[in-house]
């Protein structure tokens, strides 16, 4: 099929390099905001497994073509779009042009982060006789974009004519060889049923969280409820995990999505405030075991900070934990040395240069010299298995704040240090 993909998401990179790769012509016009000669330098994209390597391979070989703009020659058999919500005007000024040049049969494929309601909108701009719409929800998480499109558990499928689910699935035909991997259902459907889902994942990491505080409070090692609530089949164990807080761009927008859906409908949810409020108050939960620890008198101390991505395996860190973070040790006069091994540009880009307060290392235990306490905010796989000898070595007070709940306690303790985590503690005999 010729395929037309407009954005600069991830989305957009994904579906450019697996569409093309098993054999679509593929044309991809990157956003304006974003043109390719910026987006092939993003770290997020760099770090990405898979992708660059298969888009200049798709380039290579003919099937990938990269454009700066869509000339009146293009005929598409679909147009997907994949951007922001900030985007929508571009959406409109594409699917107008690519209509008025297209004879008919046009399948517009929206697998943009846009507002409930907007495939049907679109459909509106490009007729319903000749041309068929499809919402096509966003599913892919950062660091695994490509598995997950190639090699899909389900595809949320909304769409409300037969023809458009047909093109729909012979284009991605390729990556499911399960018919059951596609569920159907109506365009706003689909579109709210995507919220709805990280909604309900969400509420369980905030849920978690508050039975973590109250374990604090008690005296409980929160592990124990996390396996005995797991095991309960009802529930089960994903998302079931406490920490600092999450983040990420797309996460946290579909959730102000969905609270703009219910202020939109009329309709106020005490529920959703609820969970993005005290995800919030998450964010913060490590400076309050660092005042707790040392009664308040942190002013002139250097506190170690492992992890600033929002999650691993990314450079992004829109609405991070650590951005609150720092801004709580920084109103105390706490000096930080921070290790992240793929975010540093963007936080530098976020916060400016520090060097009063903020001092970026090339190696973990660097960061630790000296330091007052060790912060483990991100837990990517190089921080899982750290030399404690060493630690124990390098930090003068011996704190330990596990913002993932990632080390052993016991363990930890039995180190020499002062171990504090989400819901658990323990401290050396």
């Amino acid at each position: 099929m010729r395929v037309l993909i407009h954005g600069s998401e991830l989305t957009a990179a994904t579906a450019a390099a697996a569409l093309s790769w098993v054999g679509h012509q593929v044309q991809w016009l990157p956003h304006a905001d974003m043109p390719w000669t910026n987006l092939r330098e993003v770290d997020w994209l760099k770090r990405e497994p898979h992708l660059l390597d298969q888009i200049h391979r798709s380039c290579h070989d003919g099937t990938l073509e990269i454009c700066s703009d869509v000339g009146p020659a293009a005929v598409p058999d679909v147009l997907w779009l994949s951007l922001s919500p900030s985007q929508r005007n571009a959406a409109d000024s594409l699917v107008h042009e690519v209509e008025r040049n297209h004879p008919g049969g046009l399948v517009l494929v929206n697998n943009s982060t846009f507002p409930v309601g907007e495939t049907e909108r679109l459909a509106s701009l490009v007729g319903t006789n000749t041309h068929y719409s499809v919402a096509l929800p966003d599913m892919l998480e950062e660091g695994r974009a490509w598995d997950m499109f190639t090699r899909p558990n389900r595809w949320l499928l909304g769409c409300d004519e037969a023809t458009g689910e047909s093109t729909v699935r012979e284009l991605l035909r390729a990556f499911n060889r399960r018919s059951e991997v596609f569920q159907r259902m109506p365009r706003r459907a689909a579109e709210l049923t995507k919220l709805a889902i990280n909604g309900m994942l969400a509420t369980r990491i905030s849920y978690m969280n508050e039975v973590a505080g109250l374990a604090d409070t008690l005296g409980v090692d929160v592990e124990y409820v996390r396996q005995g609530m797991g095991a309960d089949t009802r529930i089960g164990f994903e998302y079931l995990y406490p920490g600092c807080g999450f983040g990420g761009p797309n996460f946290s927008r579909d959730l102000m999505r969905l609270a703009d859906v219910q202020s939109s409908s009329g309709r106020y949810s005490e529920l959703l405030k609820q969970v993005l409020d005290i995800n919030e108050k998450k964010k913060e939960t490590l400076f309050r075991k660092l005042w707790a620890h040392f009664q308040g008198d942190l002013n002139g101390r250097t506190v170690a900070i492992w992890g600033a991505a929002f999650k691993p395996g990314t450079a992004r860190i829109e609405h991070a934990p650590v951005l609150t973070l720092l801004k709580a040790l920084w109103a105390q006069g706490v000096n930080v040395r921070l290790h992240d091994p793929a975010a540093i540009p963007a936080l530098l880009e976020e916060v400016g240069q520090r060097d009063d307060l903020l001092t970026f290392s090339e190696d973990p235990y660097q960061a630790c010299e000296g330091a007052d306490a060790l912060m483990l905010v991100t837990e990517w796989k190089l921080y899982w298995n750290p030399d404690w000898a060493r630690l124990a070595g390098l930090l003068k007070e011996n704190l330990l704040l596990d913002g993932r709940n990632i080390y052993d306690p016991s363990f930890v303790a039995g180190c020499g240090l002062h171990y504090r985590g989400i819901g658990r503690r323990a401290d050396p005999s």
